[in-house]
């Protein structure tokens, strides 16, 4: 019975977390657009108030106009106009007090990250942390710059070195380059098996990716 059980829940398990993951996703995305309505409704006349709190309990509503705003604001920014309007904006942020600092410090990361053009976790590498003979999975983020590079004598490179299964967390080192191992996973792949903390295996020469499912727990 309790084999019956076990395979049962990894049938469901996944389904549940996917749901729940997805039900908080939309909360706060609805949460954002209630505190848009609200202030709104702040600075709009009382004739406005019945259609601002219709639209508050329409579900999902909140989803859809935050995605066709991002969509409308990246096709805005895509063009030459677009672009000075958002270097004019980050020139008024930057003259800010507090507000240049985190407003700076965010976009640099954001735009490393998520920029088309740029190497930040394009390549799965191995690496020995924490201690040598122990052997984990990190991401090049680029290389040592700066003052920094001036003490490196040695070809280096900029790992992060994330923690399981919460991979938004980690560490971040300075490595040699001839101490990393280059990985032909994807970082996709290297993902899943950080996250599944080993189960999930990439795929090697073509194979299908080995885990854990209902079938083999009913054999255990």
């Amino acid at each position: 019975m309790k084999k019956y059980i076990v395979a049962g829940l990894l049938v469901w398990l996944p389904l549940a977390i996917t749901i729940w993951v997805l039900a908080w996703i939309l909360g706060v995305l609805d949460g954002v657009f209630q505190a848009l309505l609200s202030a709104a409704g702040a600075v709009l006349p009382e004739s406005a108030q019945q259609g601002l709190a219709t639209l508050a309990h329409v579900p999902g509503l909140g989803v859809v106009l935050l995605v066709t705003l991002m969509f409308l604001t990246g096709m805005f920014v895509a063009n030459f106009v677009g672009q000075w309007w958002i270097k004019q904006w980050d020139r008024l942020l930057g003259q800010i007090p507090i507000v240049k600092s985190i407003y700076s410090s965010v976009k640099q990361v954001s735009d490393t990250l998520f920029s088309s053009s740029g190497q930040a976790f394009r390549e799965a590498v191995l690496v020995q942390y924490p201690r040598e003979g122990s052997w984990t999975i990190a991401f090049v983020t680029g290389r040592p710059g700066g003052e920094v590079a001036t003490h490196l004598h040695d070809d280096h490179v900029s790992l992060y070195v994330p923690t399981t299964p919460n991979p938004t967390s980690g560490f971040f080192l300075m490595a040699p380059r001839a101490d990393v191992k280059p990985l032909s996973m994807s970082v996709d792949e290297a993902l899943k098996y950080v996250i599944s903390m080993g189960v999930v295996s990439p795929p090697t020469n073509g194979s299908a990716p080995a885990a854990v499912t209902a079938t083999s727990a009913t054999r255990n």
